[in-house]
């Protein structure tokens, strides 16, 4: 037993407790704040002991469903998971999360971690960590106050590429060009996923892509098929690189009504239907995602497919939460490219209130710009005929921005009220949920948080650190 690293945990287990004590929030950050400080080389020693050791995760959208989906999977196959599940990804809260679930001996009480990992924290993980798989989801534009422009995430991505171990993993997303240059930088064994099904997509690139040049010589990609923003089968016409083969394809996707989809994932040995209870394509990709993951950790795809379709979302990410004889669903939204793909997976069609929740505090980023890239005008239904419309709520630290957003693409004024009080606004779509209707929130990340403090409050969830 190492005194100092036992010291270090049961303090940082003391930090858990006092900060859920005084209802200052869930003891998912605090504790590595003071693990770090009393032992800084406590992740490493713990993660080392693993049995099955680490899987890393990251990616602009998407790496807290596909963990989640990940770790449902592996805990319904008698793989003990310790998992960041609150979606704490910064260093602090990883080394929270593997300490919660680590006796003071410094054994831990699990098989293995899985980790999804802050963009920009992600060499910082593979050092700690040395996992045995990185998975890569996708760059897209997001908080550029904090992050800056794709090409300083995707620089950052590459040193820790390079830093896996030899013997580790490499999952790319084969549809992101960004992504799938990666690949040239690893000395570990790469496999990827994409979409194979040629029915999914256009033919043009959307104005909300964030790369169309090619990553190896700046010449102009040529598509073949786009299935969103700057993902699909590419090409480069001038110096002849292209996108991969994915070794797990998603070679079927099809709707089933407005919240469910059926999709065939195929590898080189074997293919299965999972019946997803998720709308959207950017599901179908985390879904995807997951099944690449599983199969890198040894979890068959038939194992994949069947608890994939028991799966039902992570906490604020398309969560319905039944209220009187309605519903209410939150769906984060925090960049271009995702409040797009959510737009687009047609969940607002059937809404009869419509909360739009925008802050600007630093985890949400400052510059919210981004909104004038966002398709709003999908929502503008006068011209189709319809009998009623949604209201739409505006709420948040940038309430009259979002108003004056939703008026441009052509909304009716009528329909729209500006009520920055998140717990007013949510009293109103909580109301039409009452009466029966079906609210939908789009809240950025801090907004998301209140909401469901608020629905908390109510007894309508569960604090997130316990979904």
């Amino acid at each position: 037993m190492d005194p100092r690293l036992s010291s270090a945990l049961l303090a940082g287990r003391a930090a858990a407790m006092l900060s859920r004590a005084l209802g200052r929030g869930g003891g998912t950050v605090l504790p590595g704040h003071v693990i770090q400080r009393l032992d800084p080389s406590a992740l490493q020693a713990i993660a080392r002991r693993l049995p099955r050791g680490s899987v890393v995760i990251s990616g602009t959208n998407g790496k807290t469903t596909t963990s989640r989906m990940i770790a449902h999977i592996a805990s319904r196959t008698g793989v003990h998971v310790i998992h960041n599940r609150s979606g704490a990804n910064l260093m602090t809260g990883i080394v929270s999360a593997i300490a919660a679930q680590t006796a003071l001996s410094g054994r831990p009480r699990g098989d293995l971690g899985l980790f999804e990992v802050d963009e920009a924290h992600v060499a910082e993980a593979v050092d700690s960590l040395r996992p045995r798989c990185l998975a890569l989801l996708n760059i897209f534009r997001d908080q550029l106050d904090r992050y800056g422009e794709i090409d300083l995430i995707s620089s950052r991505w590459r040193k820790a590429v390079g830093r896996m171990p030899y013997d580790g993993l490499l999952v790319l997303n084969a549809d992101d060009p960004i992504i799938s240059r990666l690949a040239d930088d690893a000395s570990c064994r790469v496999v990827t996923f994409g979409v194979e099904d040629p029915r999914v997509g256009g033919g043009s690139i959307g104005h909300d892509a964030d790369r169309r040049l090619c990553p190896n010589c700046g010449h102009r990609l040529r598509y073949a098929r786009v299935t969103y923003a700057h993902l699909g089968a590419y090409e480069c016409t001038e110096c002849g690189w292209r996108r991969r083969t994915p070794e797990t394809a998603l070679t079927s996707v099809r709707a089933e009504g407005s919240d469910d989809m059926l999709l065939t994932i195929s590898t080189d040995a074997d293919a299965a239907l999972v019946c997803l209870s998720l709308p959207g394509l950017y599901n179908a990709y985390n879904a995807l995602a997951a099944a690449a993951i599983c199969e890198a950790v040894g979890i068959p795809l038939s194992a994949t497919a069947e608890n994939l379709s028991t799966f039902t979302g992570a906490f604020g990410r398309y969560e319905r939460v039944p209220i009187g004889a309605g519903e209410v669903r939150l769906a984060l939204v925090k960049n271009p490219v995702g409040f797009n793909q959510v737009l687009a997976a047609g969940i607002a069609g059937q809404a009869t209130t419509i909360v739009i929740a925008i802050n600007d505090h630093f985890a949400d980023g400052t510059d919210i710009s981004w909104l004038w890239d966002v398709d709003f005008e999908v929502l503008d239904t006068s011209a189709s005929g319809a009998d009623t419309r949604p209201h739409f709520v505006c709420s948040g630290t940038r309430a009259h921005d979002i108003a004056l957003r939703l008026k441009y693409a052509g909304l009716a004024t009528a329909d729209i009220e500006v009520e920055p009080r998140l717990e007013f606004a949510l009293r109103i779509a909580v109301e039409d949920a009452e009466g029966g209707g079906r609210a939908i929130i789009f809240p950025t990340y801090t907004a998301m948080l209140d909401v469901r403090r608020s629905l908390q409050r109510r007894g309508s969830v569960a604090p997130f650190w316990e979904d």
